[in-house]
C-alpha cells in the first residue's frame, strides 16, 4: 500500500529538477513573447461549471470530461480547454468594451480520453485570445505570434498548417451530406485517411467541380495558381468561396509579417472543437506526432455567454513542445545564478549574516553545513547540479 502511494494515476506525472526548470524557462520565453504584442495576463478558474464546456459549445465530449459535485450539488469539471473560460471572464468583465481586449493565460487542462493511451491527461497551455476584431489582420497577428512563439522555444524547422473551417462545413452542406456523413468524414479527414473519404464522396452524386473541391482536402497549397484554381471551383457555391477569399486574403496579410515560409494552406484541415467558424490552424515540427500548438477563430462562442465578439486565439501545449524540443537536441538554457554558501558549523552565524545580505540585493543564497565526509570537489559537483554561479567557503 506504501508504494502504491508513491506513484501517480495514469496520464500525469511529475516534473522536477532541470526539467522543471527548463519549462520554467521556456514559458517565461513564450510569455515574453506574447507580452510583447500588448496582451494581458488572465487566470481563470481550474474548474468551472459542466456548461461552460457543453455540447452545445462545441468543446470536449461529456465522457472525456473530469467531472464532479459541490455541495449544492451542482456538476462540475475540470476544465479540459481554457478558451470558454476566457471567453465567459470577457464577457463577464468586458461585456461593454468595444475597443479589442487582448488576453494571454497559462494554466493546466485535463482529459480523460482513453486513447490518450500512453500519453499525459494533465497538460499545460499557454495561449493567447484576441477579442472584437473580426479582420483579416487579427488573425494574421495571432498567427504572427504563434510562429514568434515557436521561434523563442528554439525551433527551427516548423510548419503551419492552416484552413478555414467553413470549407469543410460548406461542403458538407453544398454535397447535402447528413449530419451523420458529415462527422463520419470530419474523423476520416482528422485522421489523414483520405483514401476512406474518397470511398464515401464516390457513392455521392455531386456536381464536378464540387467532386473536384473534395480531393483537394488532402493537400497543401502555397502558389497563388493553386489558390485560384480553388476559387474558381467554387464559384456558385458562396459559404466555400468565402473561406477561400479569407485565406488568399491571409497569406497577403502573413507575407506582410515576412512568416510565410511558416505556413502553408491545407484546405482539408479540421478540428475536434466545434466552436471555430473562420481560420483554423495547428503548428507541427519533427520530434512530434501531434500538433505543439493550436489555434483559430470562433466568432460565436461568446454568444453562449450573453457578448456578441468576434475572436481567435490560439494556445501552445508546454508539454508537447518540449518533448519535440528534447527530440531536436535543442537545449534550454538553465542561467547560473545565485551564491552556495558551505561553512563550519563554528561560522553559522557569520553564513546566516551573508546568506542575508545576498537575498536582500536579491541574489539566491543556499546554507550547507560542512560535512567531514565531503572533499571541496563533492560541493563544486553539487552546486554545479543546482546552477549556483559562485561558491563561498566560511572554514
Amino acid at each position: 500500500m506504501k508504494r502504491q502511494l508513491l506513484h501517480t494515476p495514469e496520464g500525469v506525472r511529475d516534473i522536477y529538477n532541470d526539467e522543471c526548470k527548463k519549462k520554467q524557462v521556456l514559458e517565461e520565453q513564450l510569455k515574453k513573447t506574447i507580452e510583447c504584442y500588448g496582451y494581458q495576463v488572465i487566470q481563470t478558474p481550474t474548474f468551472e461549471f459542466f456548461d461552460i464546456f457543453g455540447k452545445e459549445i462545441g468543446t470536449t465530449p461529456s465522457k472525456d470530461l473530469y467531472k464532479f459535485f459541490d455541495r449544492e450539488g451542482n456538476t462540475l469539471v475540470l476544465r479540459p480547454d481554457i478558451t470558454p473560460s476566457v471567453a465567459r471572464a470577457v464577457t463577464m468583465y468586458f461585456g461593454e468594451e468595444k475597443m479589442p481586449v487582448r488576453l494571454y493565460y497559462m494554466g493546466n487542462t485535463f482529459i480523460n480520453n482513453s486513447s490518450y493511451q500512453g500519453r499525459l491527461k494533465e497538460n499545460t497551455q499557454l495561449g493567447a485570445e484576441l477579442v472584437g476584431d473580426n479582420s483579416v489582420a487579427a488573425d494574421a497577428e495571432i498567427i504572427s505570434m504563434a510562429v514568434e512563439c515557436l521561434l523563442a522555444a528554439g525551433l527551427k524547422k516548423f510548419q503551419l498548417s492552416i484552413g478555414h473551417a467553413d470549407f469543410f462545413t460548406g461542403l458538407m452542406e453544398a454535397a447535402g451530406f447528413a449530419e451523420e456523413s458529415a462527422n463520419e468524414l470530419r474523423e476520416l479527414i482528422s485522421n489523414k485517411n483520405y483514401f476512406g473519404v474518397e470511398e464515401v464522396i464516390s457513392n455521392h452524386e455531386m456536381d464536378a467541380n464540387l467532386r473536384e473541391l473534395f480531393q483537394m482536402l488532402g493537400g497543401f497549397y502555397f502558389s497563388a495558381d493553386e489558390m485560384a484554381k480553388a476559387r474558381r471551383l467554387a464559384e456558385g457555391h458562396p459559404k466555400i468561396l468565402a473561406s477561400i477569399t479569407r485565406l488568399k486574403e491571409l497569406h497577403q496579410a502573413l507575407k506582410a509579417y515576412g512568416i510565410e515560409k511558416y505556413s502553408s494552406f491545407e484546405l482539408g484541415i479540421v478540428s475536434s472543437y466545434q466552436y471555430y467558424t473562420g481560420v483554423i490552424f495547428a503548428g507541427y515540427t519533427f520530434g512530434s506526432g501531434e500538433a505543439v500548438l493550436k489555434g483559430g477563430r470562433y466568432d460565436r462562442l461568446h454568444s453562449y455567454f450573453g457578448k456578441n465578439a468576434a475572436s481567435i486565439g490560439f494556445a501552445v501545449t508546454v508539454d508537447q513542445l518540449m518533448s519535440a524540443l528534447g527530440r531536436q537536441d535543442i537545449v534550454i538554457d538553465i542561467p547560473c545564478q545565485g551564491e552556495l554558501v558551505v561553512y563550519r558549523k563554528e561560522r553559522f552565524g557569520e553564513a546566516i549574516e551573508r546568506a542575508g545580505r545576498l537575498r536582500k540585493a536579491g541574489i539566491a543564497a543556499e546554507l550547507i553545513c560542512m560535512d567531514g565526509s565531503l572533499d571541496k570537489a563533492a560541493y563544486g559537483v553539487y552546486a554545479r547540479q543546482n546552477h549556483r554561479e559562485k561558491i563561498t567557503y566560511l572554514e
